[in-house]
């Protein structure tokens, strides 16, 4: 076995789902849980096939989010992994709507961080071990920290 690590970065604005699956079809059906969940939403998906002509497939309504989701994919080349790219929403907004996905198995990050995606590949092909989000942490937050934090979600809409 051989380990390696697949840097993905969401452009800037964005922000990045890397999942697994387990049928062609969840190519559709993400699609449409994404549109249903935030109309306004920009993304792209990429989706590796892992048997049959073992593509990957894509979709999305913002052909550079899907251009890069399914060359990052394809970098992955990790069985049933999907990976999906968005502007103009946040994971908190289709999270739940991508986990009823009837073909979502997991979903491993949801985050516009770099993330580092630890990668094993054998004989017969490659699967995610798992991933590193964001950075490592600083400390513990304290009173001031913890007002600047709730300012910051009710700011952006999150808390009354």
């Amino acid at each position: 076995m051989e380990m390696k690590i697949v840097k993905l970065e969401a452009p800037e604005g964005c922000q990045l789902v890397l999942g697994q699956t387990h049928f062609i079809k969840s190519v559709e059906d993400i699609y449409e849980a994404m549109v249903n969940s935030v109309p306004s939403v920009k993304f792209g998906i990429g989706f590796c096939e892992s048997s049959g002509p073992c593509l990957v497939r894509h979709s999305g309504n913002d052909e550079a989010l899907e251009k890069l989701a399914a060359e990052k994919a394809l970098e992955l080349s990790c069985g049933h992994c999907f990976l999906l790219f968005m502007r103009g929403a946040y994971p908190i907004n289709v999270l739940n709507a991508m986990k009823q996905v009837p073909e979502v198995c997991s979903i491993f990050c949801a985050t516009a961080n770099p993330v580092d995606v630890i990668v094993a590949e054998t004989e017969q092909g490659r699967g995610i071990l798992g991933v590193i989000d964001g950075l490592k942490s600083k400390g513990i937050e304290g009173p001031k920290d913890v007002a600047e934090r709730k300012e910051f979600l009710r700011r952006i809409g999150y808390k009354l």
